[in-house]
């Protein structure tokens, strides 16, 4: 092998006819050497100098002829310091999560991974936004869990065995916590998140089976994408970040790994850039609603004043503003710790209860924690339905918390970034303790899907577009065509009308008092009749005429048919 000239991009190490190009960002007047490792070596086997004069700028470069990428690995020695490639594609490391070997000691390498990889024509599946069920999840924890009965725990192929399980569910994309390489130390504790700093363009190791990640991320995308279920990765990036860095490291996964879409943080992104850039325009560029989150948690609990927000939130399209809507998600309470902890218990992460968010506009019911009294446990099942019909009868863009769907809890811990354990991973057998909640979940998301109205590609104006004798968004009371917006209200009904495809309505009345409250139905052609669809209380209606009685903190679905 021999040194030959290079070229200064892309940076990282990039495969070539004539052999593998390197590329890397130094400082001025640092030394840097390219130091290469025969595959199970201890020490470098060959030493390149990559002198400032012959570089450009911050970057240097050069090529390496006649080498075979397969048998070697890589790292750089920039002064006295040995570092990894910021660009590295992939890294050869322990696979045990939490392990971090000494870079200095060159246990931690840079691989070059092969370019070749059978796709079997598969490509992104561009699922309308509004068609979109999206599934928030943690690629270790969603099968760590010996309950999970995966052959892999805890990696991408753990994902993978359990697809049969989302598309039951009904589930169309799932949105994955960070799957890049980061530093599972963090202060002498776990990073079991992965959030801060981190080899943004490498998959991480410790998710795959053979330490092949980058193969086992493409295996794991082609799987879903087969099964109709886009793959969507958070990369929430570091404040600090170049903005071409993160734009760059978006056009690779979409390019190289078919990703579907991206949840960046738009206050560390240039924001209007991503959703600019031609060849972005091709993936989902999304980011969380906060707004959403705490507008439909301080309803569920009974706040004041919320009816003109939620009138907002279940009407608000989220496909001009990229944003998803969610009431539970990683940080903070999963939905059965919502309507069981009114504070957070955080104990377990060393930080004297500090830590983790201080408003989570939770409510528990009349018992803090773990309960046996009946009341209790039941309004919480009801209260867990309430929040899954006002998350999934909402116009945007729904993504459930991975196990919310089975009463997966957190022991009031909201905010779980350090336990790699039980605590945070799902525990499957509570599926079977929850199967009724399973179901009805399941049984939602079809109905979602069944009903036009309830998911329309275009925004609601309240307006009658299609001449069918009703808007596409109305708001209702005790007295029809009157919203009860005072302060004091807890109540809405909403009327959804989708005048194109038959007709489709759907009215929910919303009660959120804790008294039962009578709501007027407008009234519908001779030709349609409503019907109770749903009702979270599981109470027997007497048939629905002109007005329905709604009981005390629940909701109920009406079908005009």
């Amino acid at each position: 092998m021999r040194k030959v000239q290079g070229s200064p991009q892309p940076l990282g190490a990039t495969r070539r006819n004539d052999g593998i190009n390197f590329a890397v960002s130094v400082p001025a007047g640092k030394a840097c050497e390219l130091l290469l490792y025969k595959v199970g070596g201890q020490e470098p086997e060959i030493v390149f100098d990559m002198p400032e004069e012959e570089g450009l700028g911050e970057v240097r470069f050069l090529a390496v002829e006649d080498l075979d990428a397969d048998s070697y690995e890589y790292n750089f020695r920039i002064g006295k310091k040995v570092v990894i490639d910021p660009y590295v594609r992939e890294l050869s490391r322990s696979l045990k999560f939490g392990d971090t070997p000494d870079v200095s000691e060159h246990k931690v390498r840079g691989r070059i991974p092969p370019t070749e990889y059978d796709w079997e024509g598969d490509g992104q599946l561009r699922v309308p936004y509004h068609e979109v069920i999206a599934y928030g999840l943690h690629v270790r924890g969603f099968t760590k869990h010996s309950s999970s009965k995966v052959k892999h725990r805890g990696t991408f192929a753990g994902v993978v065995e359990k697809i049969p399980y989302l598309k039951e569910l009904g589930i169309n994309q799932i949105q994955c916590m960070p799957v890049y390489e980061f530093d599972e130390n963090n202060a002498g504790k776990v990073n079991y998140w992965g959030y801060g700093k981190g080899y943004y363009f490498a998959p991480k190791a410790a998710y795959s089976v053979g330490g092949h990640a980058s193969r086992e991320l493409k295996d794991m995308v082609k799987a879903c994408h087969a099964a109709g279920i886009e793959v969507v990765l958070e990369m929430p990036f570091v404040p600090d970040i170049l903005p071409h860095d993160a734009v760059d490291c978006l056009k690779y996964y979409m390019l190289e790994y078919h990703v579907d879409g991206f949840v960046v943080n738009p206050y560390h992104v240039p924001w209007e850039g991503l959703k600019q850039d031609p060849l972005l325009k091709g993936v989902k560029i999304m980011q969380k609603d906060d707004r959403f989150q705490n507008v439909m948690r301080r309803f569920l609990k009974g706040d004041e004043g919320m009816v003109g927000e939620v009138a907002w939130a279940l009407q608000h399209n989220t496909v001009g503003d990229g944003k998803c809507n969610y009431i539970t998600t990683h940080t903070g309470f999963t939905m059965q710790d919502l309507v069981s902890y009114d504070a957070k218990h955080n104990e377990a992460n060393g930080e004297r209860n500090q830590d983790g968010p201080e408003y989570n506009y939770s409510w528990n019911c009349g018992a803090e924690g773990k309960s046996r009294k009946r009341s209790v446990v039941e309004l919480r099942k009801r209260q867990v339905r309430n929040a899954f019909l006002l998350l999934l009868t909402a116009q945007g863009t729904p993504c459930i918390l991975a196990g919310d769907e089975m009463g997966h809890t957190q022991k009031g811990n909201n905010n779980v970034y350090c336990q790699d354990n039980d605590t945070a991973w799902l525990n499957w057998d509570r599926l079977k303790k929850n199967e009724d909640l399973f179901r009805y979940v399941k049984e939602l998301i079809a109905f979602r899907k069944t009903h036009r109205s309830l998911h329309r590609a275009e925004p609601l104006l309240g307006l009658d577009k299609t001449a069918c004798g009703l808007p596409d968004v109305s708001y209702h009371g005790e007295s029809a065509w009157r919203a009860p917006m005072e302060v004091w209200s807890r109540q809405l009904g909403v009327l959804f009308c989708d005048g194109v495809k038959a007709g489709d309505r759907c009215y929910v009345a919303y009660n959120m008092h804790w008294l039962d409250h009578e709501f007027a139905v407008p009234p519908l052609s001779k030709k349609k009749k409503w019907h109770l669809a749903l009702d979270t209380a599981n109470a027997v209606l007497d048939g629905v005429g002109k007005s329905v009685t709604v009981s005390a903190r629940s909701i109920v679905v009406l079908v005009g048919e």
